[in-house]
């Protein structure tokens, strides 16, 4: 930006704004601090799925390319069950993700030893630390594609009994 257009209060970032304007915006933003509240059960939900759910399309894309490499004769549908089973989890993650821009919080790992794993997150200005331990993360996860599949097979079972039924 020219020097000339610089604390003048007529060109701020490039936009014309009134000298009224400017005051009024800084005079709203002094009387709305940011809200430093801490995270509600939802929001460490939100973000323990946005830990586990990376974790779970790591293990089944292991077991897809498991199961084609290997010689079980019906390896082709176990192959696409899990590609549907990847596919449902990725738009979970996608929609996670989203949620967490939209309500601005970021997560990020802090550390890690052979039993757990440290993260930071900051929430609306809040920040603070959690742990999750490697125990726990395997046996959520375990849990977690147990209800994917068997959600799944629901779906699979509901789709059959509509086609026997016309």
């Amino acid at each position: 930006m020219s020097k000339k257009l610089e604390n003048n209060g007529i060109w701020e970032s490039s936009r014309m704004m009134l000298p009224q304007h400017r005051e009024e915006l800084l005079k709203r933003r002094s009387q709305q601090p940011e809200e430093h509240r801490p995270p509600r059960r939802e929001d460490l939900e939100l973000m323990r799925d946005r830990i586990l759910l990376p974790v779970m399309i790591s293990i089944v894309k292991k077991r897809i390319q498991a199961i084609e490499a290997s010689s079980e004769a019906l390896k082709h549908l176990y192959s696409k069950v899990a590609q549907v089973l990847l596919q449902d989890i990725q738009k979970d993650l996608s929609k996670v993700e989203q949620t967490m821009l939209d309500e601005r919080i970021d997560l990020t790992q802090e550390g890690k030893d052979t039993q757990m794993i440290w993260y930071r997150y900051s929430f609306h200005g809040y920040e603070d630390t959690f742990t999750i331990t490697r125990d726990y993360m395997r046996t959520e996860v375990s849990v977690r594609i147990g209800r994917y599949s068997d959600r799944l097979i629901t779906a699979l079972y509901a789709r059959l009994q509509d086609h026997k039924q016309k």
